[in-house]
């Protein structure tokens, strides 16, 4: 296993993959079990994720992503999308604390009623939740991947079509693709430019 630090830098954005890698689905069920961690606001788990195998469907995701050929090559596609109606899973989310003590009836109640006050009858708010906290998820599982000796490249979603091909319901929004395999190596251009620090933070 890497340092954190050595992960960090060595994680990059897979331009193409090596095709007819297959990921056993119990080493993506590993991965997603870690990325179950990631933070979330009120800890509503935002992030669903639906992978796609299937050769067929892959190639209609491509087909709809402007026939990106890494769509192709990767070993699965992973859509990631953030669910607009995570608050209503809160008191479920909630009662294992409250049954366990760590939470009173109280507060228990006092919770629920801040997290229906936040997002109750806010659309603008659930959808900006969704997409923020499905973001760092997949973030966190880009550098699990990694750790795991896989590859990834995120992915703008091509998001009516993807919800017509998945048959997704309306609170689900696409949020992002993640392509993930093994990455060909010999295609490998060097990292771009990154800007140094005093550029992209202020101090205060």
């Amino acid at each position: 296993m890497s340092t954190f630090s050595e992960l960090v830098q060595a994680r990059r954005s897979a331009n193409n993959f090596i095709e007819g890698v297959n990921i056993p689905q119990n080493e993506l069920e590993e991965m997603f079990s870690l990325a179950r961690l990631a933070p979330s606001t009120y800890n509503l788990q935002h992030a669903h994720y639906k992978v796609v195998a299937d050769k067929d469907l892959k190639e209609k995701v491509r087909e709809a992503a402007y026939g990106q050929y890494k769509i192709h090559t990767a070993s699965v596609v992973i859509i990631v999308l953030g669910d607009k109606n995570a608050y209503l899973k809160a008191p479920e989310i909630y009662s294992g604390l409250k049954l366990l003590g760590a939470l009173s009836e109280d507060d228990f109640d006092r919770t629920i009623e801040s997290i229906n006050s936040a997002y109750s009858g806010n659309d603008a708010f659930q959808r900006e939740e969704a997409i923020r906290n499905a973001s760092l998820s997949a973030m966190q599982f880009m550098l699990i991947a990694k750790d795991k000796g896989w590859d990834t490249c995120p992915m703008s979603v091509p998001e009516a079509a993807v919800k017509e091909l998945l048959g997704l319901p309306d609170n689900l929004i696409p949020v992002m693709m993640i392509t993930i395999g093994k990455d060909n190596k010999h295609k490998i251009r060097p990292r771009g430019y990154r800007k140094p620090v005093n550029e992209f933070v202020e101090f205060f």
